[in-house]
């Protein structure tokens, strides 16, 4: 059989043909556009005439279609459906696709080209294109001599083998971390369709008759709000700290000594003080100190509104805390100060109608986009959903993927990526998915979200939008493709729609009665908006700062003791508090250990925040929700994609620079 890999897709959009792909012609296609890609790059450095825009950054836009083609359907699957035989690969293809990035930017004939091309006359775009190749090189260590680079070359191999096994134990560690509880009235506190779920759960895993509480990737478990029997909350509590920490095979300690260790000593092999400053270097922020300066702004406040939480919950509880005591009390304190019961809201919040009558009915007010369900297109998994996203004008502007449910082949969190970008040049138009972790209930009963997983679903939504409007000539530049401290920027914009009044009231209705969510509860709702942002803030800036820990240090200052390391770093950052564990803790970080996107980046969420707040205050001051406001934010900002600097859009959409207190005040902290 013909691998459909190694051709265009023929489907609409270029939308990859799953039904047609197996395990094997994965490996097939990546080592083909692997070598395509190498040979169109050679053929580019052979080039007889002198270097100019079209045969040298042209051709380099142009080429390695199959390779992308393949990788991004591939890696698709290693996040969202992988099987033994996926796992397989990505531990044998990883090394590879290590290796050909530095075959490309440490390729100095290739570098030379670029540094030859003459940029006069060029349009912005163009020149950027240029600039941003330049400095892609210039980072990648193009500078080193020979054996600097064969040393770089074996480093970038190690982190990326390392990076790889970390993600792939991390993904077996929250499945055998799961907890299994054999009576019902274990769960005695939880809603019905979430005991339905732990049982079906159980079911699937062979433990019919029995409740498995699956984990969730952050800290704090969901249920721990909600469960009743203190000793299961202890339980569960234990099992999600404990995760790539306890011993055993899937222990990743070890891992991240070496991983740390190495980046370390890449960081001093391209000339930087540490990983960090090399990281930040990457980004919109200024510099490292800056990073430093607001984490150190913000950490002092926020502990100290969490002490306030504490002490709240203490009086509420009447016992000394626990940290698996805070969930449930804070939820108690809640109902009591606040009138607000969160699992009584979940019954408001069905997934379909979210999605279609508050995420969907949001973006058509804003932007004049329609959604039409393509129930013809196949997915990777029969969970994915596919909808074509149509302009204002009826022409097709993409393919939105919605995959929304958890299963063991799945990692954890949350996350947009794209199976095919947005290219003037090339004449493609986006492919995006969003990916979650919603537990399935049963078949035939409703799939009811919490208040977290109704700000994931508006969140990823923003990250697939900034990808669905990219209006770019070069595929490098498309959609989200823009520093890291900027891309989460747009889907925490996207936000600002959940409690907005006119989309609020189209999707918070009652999934059996259809009434509306009660005005009285929106106005509870936002009279306790503050309640828990100092928990929230402190557990965030723990990790954050835990991160930056890890990648200030020196090769010989790598401890051996990962444990001892993380509780002297919280408490040398001021984060430390006995019952608010870091969001993610060093066992379980996979923003900054598999893969290493977020590698002293996890930063990047708050930095992106104070973008996303003065662009609430804008919205607000403008109109809020019109199709003037949302034309102008995408033209001005997420139809940009990288094509400019990002920064730059933000202020040609807001008309000057961020200022940090709109986020002081969304978060108490001013």
């Amino acid at each position: 059989m013909t691998n459909p890999l190694l051709s265009p897709s023929t489907l609409p959009y270029g939308l990859p043909p799953f039904a047609d792909i197996d395990a094997g012609h994965y490996a097939d296609a990546v080592e083909a556009g692997l070598a395509e890609h190498l040979a169109e790059i050679q053929a580019i450095v052979d080039t007889p005439e002198p270097a100019s825009f079209e045969n040298t950054a042209v051709a380099m836009e142009r080429s390695g279609a199959l390779l992308q083609r393949a990788a991004a359907s591939f890696f698709t699957l290693v996040s969202a459906d992988a099987t033994d035989e996926i796992r397989e690969l990505e531990t044998r293809l990883s090394p590879a696709f290590s290796a050909h990035e530095d075959s490309i930017y440490l390729n100095r004939a290739l570098y030379e080209r670029f540094a030859a091309i003459p940029t006069d006359g060029l349009d912005a775009e163009s020149a950027r294109l240029v600039e941003e190749y330049l400095k892609a090189f210039r980072q990648s260590g193009i500078q080193l001599d020979a054996a600097g680079q064969d040393r770089l070359r074996a480093i970038n191999a190690e982190l990326s083998t390392l990076g790889t096994e970390f993600g792939q134990r991390v993904k077996e560690g929250m499945k055998s971390a799961s907890l299994l509880l054999d009576d019902a009235t274990d769960l005695a506190g939880l809603p019905a369709d979430d005991v339905a779920s732990a049982a079906e759960a159980a079911r699937t895993a062979g433990a019919e008759g029995k409740y498995l509480l699956t984990l969730i990737q952050p800290s704090n478990q969901p249920a721990m709000a909600a469960l009743e029997n203190r000793e299961v909350r202890r339980r569960l509590y234990e099992a999600s700290i404990g995760r790539g920490s306890s011993g055993g095979t899937l222990d990743v300690r070890d891992l991240v000594r070496d991983m740390v260790r190495l980046r370390a000593e890449k960081a001093t092999l391209l000339g930087f003080a540490n990983f960090a400053e090399l990281s930040v270097d990457q980004q919109t922020a200024p510099d490292f100190a800056a990073v430093q300066a607001m984490l150190g702004r913000l950490a002092p406040a926020a502990v100290r509104n969490a002490d306030a939480e504490a002490e709240a919950l203490a009086e509420v509880a009447g016992h000394p805390l626990e940290a698996w005591d805070w969930a449930y009390y804070s939820a108690r304190v809640k109902r009591e100060r606040y009138s607000v019961d969160e699992q009584a809201l979940r019954p408001y919040f069905e997934l379909d109608r979210v999605l279609k009558d508050g995420v969907f009915f949001a973006a058509n007010a804003l932007y004049g986009i329609t959604f039409h369900e393509r129930t013809d297109l196949a997915g990777y998994h029969p969970d994915v959903r596919v909808w074509e996203v149509k302009d204002a004008d009826g022409t097709g502007l993409g393919l939105f993927l919605g995959d929304y449910y958890t299963r063991e082949s799945k990692r954890g969190g949350a996350w947009m990526n794209s199976l095919v970008e947005q290219s003037d040049l090339l004449g493609t138009r986006p492919v995006v998915i969003n990916n979650l972790n919603i537990s399935k209930p049963p078949a035939g009963e409703p799939t009811l979200l919490t208040l977290d997983e109704l700000r994931t679903t508006f969140h990823e939504f923003g990250h697939a939008l900034h990808g669905l409007f990219s209006a770019v000539t070069y595929p490098r530049f498309s959609g989200t493709s823009v520093p890291r401290d900027f891309v989460e920027y747009p889907s925490q914009v996207n936000e600002m729609w959940i409690m907005w009044p006119e989309v609020l009231a189209n999707y918070a209705r009652h999934h059996v009665s259809g009434e509306p969510l009660p005005q009285e509860t929106v106005d509870k709702l936002d009279a306790a908006a503050l309640w828990g942002e100092g928990f929230g803030t402190t557990e965030y800036l723990g990790a954050a700062l835990l991160d930056l820990a890890w990648h200030v240090l020196e090769e010989s200052e790598v401890p051996d003791d990962v444990l001892e390391f993380e509780a002297k770093a919280l408490a040398a950052a001021s984060v430390a508090h006995s019952l608010i564990p870091p969001r993610y803790r060093t066992g379980y970080f996979q923003h900054i250990f598999a893969g290493g996107w977020y590698a002293a980046g996890y930063y990047s969420y708050i930095w992106s925040e104070v973008l996303d707040a003065e662009t609430v205050e804008w919205f607000k001051e403008n109109g809020g929700l019109s199709r003037a406001n949302g034309d102008f934010f995408r033209t001005e900002l997420l139809s940009r994609g990288n094509s400019r600097d990002p920064l730059e859009s933000f202020r040609a959409f807001r008309g000057r620079d961020a200022r940090l207190d709109p986020l002081l005040k969304r978060r108490g902290l001013d």
